[in-house]
């Protein structure tokens, strides 16, 4: 009986409008970071390399353990230990820029809602009589008795 209920409550839940628009929002969010991914690495990052002299942003670490060389004689880069900052920094970058979207669009969509709201009470005082009107309709109406 309990199942029965719990397998309800979820129907319900997993029905309200709310709860679609949130799995949408995040589908649309995840492709989103991977635009704004692509826009860090592939347009912004090259650009300030250029900017900071040619150094390949993306690369700048501080190594902790030098790579160790085999007894072949190859460097095997997989036992490298660093702190790769520059990937650090382009996903602060990244951060930053679906920040300031989100921070758009929200204030566009408040603009709109601004506008709204305000054509809405302009059409509602049109609507509603003035004082005057609203008096002679009651003197009318006395007469009229």
């Amino acid at each position: 009986m309990a199942k029965k209920r719990l397998v309800e409550e979820f129907k319900e839940f997993i029905s309200q409008g709310n709860v679609l628009d949130m799995a949408i929002g995040v589908i649309i969010g995840g492709a989103f970071g991977k635009i704004t991914s692509s826009l860090v690495n592939d347009v912004i990052m090259p650009v300030i390399s250029i900017l900071t002299g040619g150094i390949e942003f993306n690369s700048w670490k501080i190594v902790l353990k030098e790579a160790v060389v085999g007894a072949d004689g190859v460097i095997d880069p997989a036992t490298e230990v660093a702190m790769n900052f520059g990937a650090l920094v382009a996903t602060v970058m990244d951060f930053l820029i679906i920040a300031f979207v989100i921070f758009t669009v929200i204030k566009l969509i408040n603009k709109f809602k601004r506008k709204a709201a305000k054509e809405a009470e302009e059409e509602a005082a049109e609507a509603e009589p003035s004082e005057e009107v609203k008096l002679l309709t009651e003197i009318r109406d006395a007469l009229k008795k």
